[in-house]
């Protein structure tokens, strides 16, 4: 009996599922808690739940993961260099602060506009290497000529050593800024992907398995496992992509709507006929417009591990994601003990890290290029947690936000607090840890807001609720004011939001929130069998694909008749080639594209026959009947999974 092995790493668990490849059902199913900032405790451990001699037999396995987009949610990814290439408009609330802007650049037929300033690179990059893991490197219309890219990359690694990143090999549309700040988050994430896929490769040939590892990217194919190390920016929502293909597959439902609740987030996504929806301006994770193809979603910072938190009467969620108070109370034996204090910090002092709720504990993480504030702060924790009042009971003064943000930013330091998963163990509906620390950190921070601990997370459990909702209404209802629909979900009216497709609702303690999603939209709510492991089922149904686009444009001369053809000329992934008629122009695209596509799934694996290549041309004519001025083909090769169609019949 041959299987195939879906893995999921999400914020909280990792789990894993044994599919049958006769036909598609489920074998077995194993979730562990996930293990922080090291995922292999958490690997190993949902692999043990399985069958060792079933896993003997596992021919595929595939992996999706939220690694990439709650690094890009928490900020915690590494410090990249960015270099821009061209006359940029750099917007003023730009966020990223290690970046330069040089001369040089190209024009939309791929000529030179301006020579490459190396000498600005040279002197950015001598003073940056030290202080960085990555660089990244975008080009005013690389698109059309990734020449000045690829001598930057080539001045930088003689430099440093260091991974560089190219912005034209990560998307090939047009909007330089947009594809320099997706460089720049591919950078941040290559160091955690390189770690993750290694101890996901690690541990399957420690358990004798030999098969092809795969993992699904945000637009809900597969990619071998070398595309996925170079350009993780691609999984940045592999976790909601793997929920979408997973609830589908799990409801027999080729068209529904899916909320994943995560440890972090909460995904809304929407499957039509099969085939996910796509958003058609790229992905935007954390504020961030990137040009990355992926599924058109609703997401947000609320997840069952979001940190609960109180400042005046107001009670917070999120956005940062923390140890709840119930597990802590497992992990470390002291932790009791520190809550038990009840340390109530003035209400004036109040902040996100001054709680009554709050603790830290240092990781294993190695600590690099750490100010005198940072390292001063670093030395005072260790292996169990502690309050900042125990951290600094001598003192007259806390340590300031900034210094333990940058410390949680670098994962040198992990935070615990009040949850979402908290209050449903205090309200006696997810129990899975440790009661008693709920109840606790519950009643701290019920005597802030002046209710009791009860009515706290009753409290707590509306808001959660009513954010699945907002964000379920905020993605079918595009362009509708997101504060509209929260006033009407907030309102006593007689009427209420109607869905017409089914809601498949994913996730470990998501059955706690049916009832409450039931009386706020008016929707068939579903909870298929198995939806706790949606995520590792939806990583194996996605599909291989590989989609390319290439660009030809006419450059005409006028004579007194008519247009003639001076040159066409071809813009490739590796350049641009000139040609004298666009017979041959079109001739050499077509050949090239399917080429690229099949190089690619041959190194995933797959033959020419198990590929098909769909093929779609796009014009742009100067008038109708005129000759193209500029015309687009777009390749895309697809396999389908035989687990899903198997499952599907």
């Amino acid at each position: 009996m041959a299987y195939s092995l879906g893995i999921d790493a999400g914020g909280t668990y990792t789990d894993a599922v044994l599919i049958r490849n006769s036909d598609g059902k489920i074998e077995e199913a194993n979730k562990a808690l996930t293990t922080y900032p090291d995922l292999l405790g958490g690997i190993v451990n949902s692999m043990d739940g399985l069958d060792s001699e079933k896993l003997k037999q596992v021919e595929l396995v595939s992996v999706s993961t939220t690694l990439a987009t709650n690094t890009i949610l928490e900020k915690t990814g590494y410090p990249v260099g960015l270099v821009f290439v061209g006359d940029y408009e750099i917007p003023k609330n730009c966020p990223i602060k290690q970046y330069i802007m040089v001369s040089g650049g190209h024009d939309s037929h791929g000529s030179e506009v301006a020579e490459l300033d190396l000498e600005a690179v040279r002197e950015f990059v001598l003073g940056l290497k030290d202080r960085v893991a990555a660089f990244a490197v975008s080009s005013y219309f690389s698109v059309r000529n990734p020449e000045h890219e690829i001598r930057v990359k080539e001045l930088i690694r003689e430099l440093t050593g260091l991974p560089i990143v190219y912005g034209h090999e990560l998307a090939r549309a047009l909007g330089a800024y947009e594809r320099g700040v997706t460089a720049y988050l591919n950078a941040q994430l290559l160091p955690i992907a390189e770690r993750f896929l290694h101890t996901v490769v690690s541990e399957i040939n420690k358990r004798g398995i030999s098969s092809r590892v795969a993992m699904l990217r945000c637009d809900g194919s597969v990619v071998s496992l070398e595309e996925a190390m170079k350009k993780p920016i691609e999984s940045v929502f592999s976790g909601p992509a793997a929920s979408l293909l997973g609830g589908s597959y799990l409801s027999g439902k080729e068209t529904c709507a899916a909320i994943d609740v995560g440890g972090t987030s909460t995904d809304v996504s929407l499957i039509y006929k099969g085939l996910p929806y796509l958003s058609e301006t790229g992905a935007v994770v954390g504020g961030w417009q990137t040009k990355v193809k992926a599924l058109r979603m609703e997401t947000s910072a609320m997840g069952g591990d979001s940190h609960i938190w109180v400042q005046g009467s107001k009670t917070n969620v999120g956005p940062r994601r923390v140890v709840p108070l119930c597990r802590a109370a497992v992990l470390y034996p002291t932790f009791m003990k520190s809550l038990s204090k009840r340390w109530i910090p003035d209400r004036l002092k109040l902040n996100e890290h001054i709680q009554a709720t709050k603790f830290f504990v240092r990781t294993k993480q190695e600590a690099i290029e750490l100010t005198n504030e940072e390292n001063e702060l670093l030395e005072l924790l260790g292996d169990e947690p502690l309050s900042l009042n125990e951290v600094y009971w001598d003192r007259n003064i806390l340590p300031s936000r900034r210094v333990m943000d940058s410390l949680i930013q670098k994962r040198l330091v992990q935070a615990i607090g009040f949850t979402p998963t908290d209050a449903l163990h205090v309200l006696g509906e997810y129990t899975e840890w440790d009661e008693e620390a709920s109840v606790v950190g519950a009643t701290l921070l019920a005597n802030y807001v002046g209710m009791d601990k009860y009515e706290f997370c009753t409290h707590v459990k509306r808001l959660f609720a009513r954010n699945m909702a907002k964000d379920l209404i905020a993605f079918l209802m595009e362009g509708v004011d997101k504060k509209e629909i929260e006033k009407v979900l907030k309102g006593h009216f007689f009427s209420r939001f109607k869905v017409d497709i089914p809601v498949v609702l994913l996730g470990g303690p998501v059955r706690a929130y049916g009832e409450e999603l039931r009386e706020l939209i008016d929707a068939e709510i579903l909870l298929p069998e198995y939806s706790d492991v949606g995520n590792a089922v939806g990583a194996l149904v996605g599909k291989g694909i590989k989609r390319v686009e290439i660009t030809i444009r006419g450059i005409y001369s006028e004579s007194k008749y008519n247009l003639r053809t001076k040159a066409v000329i071809v813009y490739t992934p590796i350049g641009k080639r000139t040609f004298l008629s666009m017979h041959e122009a079109l001739e050499y695209a077509e050949e090239f594209g399917r080429k690229i596509i099949l190089d690619y799934m041959a190194e995933a694996g797959l033959s020419e026959d198990q590929v098909q290549i769909n093929f779609q041309k796009k014009e742009i004519l100067a008038h109708e009947g005129g000759l193209p001025i500029e015309t687009t083909l777009i390749f895309e090769g697809v396999s389908k999974s035989d687990v899903y169609e198997k499952a599907m019949e």
